[in-house]
């Protein structure tokens, strides 16, 4: 499946002049395994429940101190929950997962995603980046290459952590872009940038709604702008308070590989640069308003076209 995907990959990334390799591939602390029941950075796996099969990733250290609230158990994290899911339907365990705001899916659940044609040539003047993590800032990233003069916010509250953990990755997807720190908890911070959008015309973000809204900014505010809202499962409707990241959002689309009937991960995080690729793609096709762009949804409209 991932040479099939290599091979769509190709066609989509053509007028960018990236690899699917380039798209693909990131550094990683210790390096990274091959996926199978466990994802690449050992952080996701897939665990079998009473009627399918669930993803449960526990990347964050709060989500490890979740378990016991959870499953009821104490003892080692991945015994407990595989006992839990054991005696649960696999929707009620995520929804549990989920009130608990752990990144958490049921494989296959998440409708697809439409995707913009490639090709598209309306460059954006100026973008700004207030992206994190992998997705957001390779959509940027990718705006960047394009032509599109990129600001990126980095955030003095909530540092990304991709420069430490993923050094060659961060300089590959947020080369090209100007940068400007803000403490967004203070005022002044938030009015600067304010101030910088709007002067823009694209605003990339990988925060959840409620989130961003605390710190006044929601699309309604900004009717000038792009506002392209990369989140787990939507940044509107049921699944925008749920968290996600990259190998929970590829199972939750169904982009795994089967295996004597059971799920393996396939790549490594494969629904961030399919995410990140597909917003950029959305934006250069000419999309305007809000582009909601949903890491499980674009997941499921690759796994679609691999059949």
């Amino acid at each position: 499946m991932m040479e099939r995907l290599h091979e769509l990959l190709v066609w989509r990334l053509a007028e960018l002049g990236l690899s699917p390799h380039d798209l693909l591939t990131r550094d990683a602390p210790g390096g990274l395994a091959v996926p199978g029941r466990v994802s690449a950075n050992g952080s996701c796996r897939l665990v079998l429940a009473q009627d399918g099969w669930i993803a449960l990733n526990l990347a964050r250290g709060e989500d490890l101190d979740l378990i016991p609230a959870l499953t009821g158990r104490d003892g080692d994290p991945w015994d407990a929950v595989a006992a839990a899911a054991r005696e649960s339907a696999a929707a009620d365990f995520r929804d549990r997962a989920a009130e608990l705001h752990m990144p958490v899916a049921v494989v296959g659940e998440s409708a697809l995603q439409a995707l913009a044609p490639p090709g598209g040539s309306t460059v954006p003047r100026r973008v700004v980046d207030l992206s994190a993590l992998w997705a957001g800032p390779l959509c940027a990233g990718l705006l960047a290459r394009a032509g599109a003069e990129v600001l990126r916010i980095e955030s003095a509250g909530r540092p990304d952590p991709t420069p430490a953990g993923s050094p060659l990755l961060n300089a590959r997807i947020n080369a090209g872009k100007a940068r400007l720190a803000l403490d967004l908890r203070d005022p002044d911070g938030r009015a600067r940038l304010r101030t910088e959008l709007e002067q823009a015309d694209v605003l990339v973000t990988s925060a959840r709604p409620a989130a961003l809204a605390r710190l006044g900014l929601e699309p309604v505010a900004f009717p000038h702008l792009t506002w392209v809202a990369i989140t787990a499962h939507g940044f509107t409707g049921p699944g925008a308070a749920r968290v996600g990241f990259g190998d929970d959002c590829a199972a939750a689309g169904g982009l795994v590989r089967w295996e004597r009937g059971e799920p393996r991960f396939m790549g490594d995080a494969l629904a961030d640069p399919l995410t990140g690729l597909e917003a950029a793609l959305a934006v250069l096709a000419g999309q305007r308003g809000l582009i909601d762009m949903a890491m499980a949804r674009v997941a499921a409209a690759y796994a679609e076209r691999l059949v």
